[in-house]
């Protein structure tokens, strides 16, 4: 495969890394060299790992031999991991969660992924009314603390449901976006959040004529997950979640599943599928959601130009990462002047910052599909 810009600018930041584990530089490095843009990447071992998993199916990995090779390399690298956590993996099936933002229903997947705190955002931002225009000083002000509730209580409470008692229907409620709305003033205000800064996801949907869609994310975490490689392939890092403060609802425990970033998403129209579409990177992804639910809701843009629309990232605190180049100076001087330390965006791009990277099939009341892909990222949308 080619190496597109985007990519080979992430494999640049995380060579040095990939470089201190002899099986992931010789699979992901060239002479200690990542792959510049444009240059062909091949990977065979990956290629027989697809394989073995379409011969033998999903036992290869959970039981088998990879899944075997798996654990040999986690275990000489001083972890934990036994063929039996591996056996006794099962996948679920779980009932989305939603709510209505002015009369579109936003549909997420439950805890303990983090959905909901786009979905609280999303009543917090209804509850305080905004502008159409998506360039509003008041507007992104609002959106941003509303951004920050959410994250609050994400972290505060999403875990592994079978393991901890998540308030999911007080979140989701507009009872409680109301209460929580009238915490939000003329400037900013921090409510105890931080946003987690790790993403290497990839998301794709796609969408049938008759109306069948698949909103479909995956992620190792960090770039390059754990930057262990079995099989041809980076061996995820998803436990960095987890807490060791014991009071902490992701604390450390066997069995149990941590917070997770990766939330597909879908929107319904009077109970009629409208679009399937997701935002990746990390923290980001909420942040997405919001974002580009009110630029297609609110502002009443195509897919397209909902992608389009510059981004506000929150980072921690007061400090947020804005796409100064497509604002005008009044919006970001009047951020700064409501106490929001705004980083802009060359200085962001530069630490490596990004603003994530959507892509969206809308099916419209005609049953046209409409393509929208983020010019952040180098997906595509593509009509066959």
């Amino acid at each position: 495969m080619p190496v597109t810009e985007f990519i080979a600018r992430q494999w640049a930041d995380a060579a040095e890394r990939i470089a201190g584990f002899d099986r992931s530089a010789e699979t992901f490095l060239e002479n200690g060299e990542s792959p510049a843009p444009g240059e062909r990447f091949s990977n065979p071992e990956l290629a027989r790992s697809f394989e073995r998993i379409a011969e033998e199916g999903p036992g290869a990995l959970y039981g088998g031999e990879l899944g075997r090779e798996v654990v040999e390399t986690v275990r000489d690298h001083g972890g934990t991991l036994a063929l039996s956590d591996l056996e006794a993996h099962e996948s679920e099936w779980t009932d989305p969660i939603s709510t209505e933002y002015r009369g579109i229903e936003v549909l997420e997947h439950p805890p303990n992924g983090q959905g909901i705190v786009a979905l609280e955002a999303l009543n917090v931002a209804e509850e305080l009314g905004i502008d159409p225009d998506p360039l509003d000083e008041e507007r992104l002000h609002r959106l941003i603390e509303a951004t920050k509730l959410g994250f609050a209580d994400g972290y505060a409470h999403v875990s592994d449901p079978d393991r901890v008692a998540i308030p999911t229907e007080t979140m989701l409620s507009k009872a409680y976006a109301s209460e929580r709305a009238d915490e939000i003033g003329e400037r900013a205000g921090s409510y105890g959040a931080k946003a987690g800064e790790h993403a290497n996801t990839v998301y794709l949907t796609a969408v049938d004529p008759q109306g069948n869609a698949v909103s479909f994310i995956n992620s190792v975490y960090m770039s390059f997950g754990s930057a262990l490689t079995a099989g041809g392939f980076a061996l995820q890092n998803r436990g960095h979640s987890f807490s060791l403060d014991p009071d902490h609802a992701n604390a450390l425990a066997p069995g149990k599943r941590p917070f997770h970033t990766i939330i597909p998403a879908m929107l319904r129209e009077d109970g009629e599928f409208r679009a399937s579409w997701g935002v990746m990177g990390g923290s980001m992804q909420p942040q997405g959601h919001l974002q580009v639910v009110a630029n297609l809701v609110d502002s009443g843009l195509n897919p397209q130009a909902a992608l389009d629309v510059p981004r506000f990232r929150w980072l921690e605190g007061d400090r947020v990462a804005i796409e100064s180049s497509r604002l005008p100076d009044r919006v970001v001087d009047s951020l700064r002047e409501r106490g929001h330390d705004v980083i802009e965006e060359d200085a962001f791009f530069a630490e490596g910052g990004h603003w994530g990277g959507g892509q969206i099939v809308y099916r419209d009341e005609d049953g046209t599909l409409i393509g929208g892909s983020d010019p952040r990222r180098d997906g595509q949308a593509v009509g066959f």
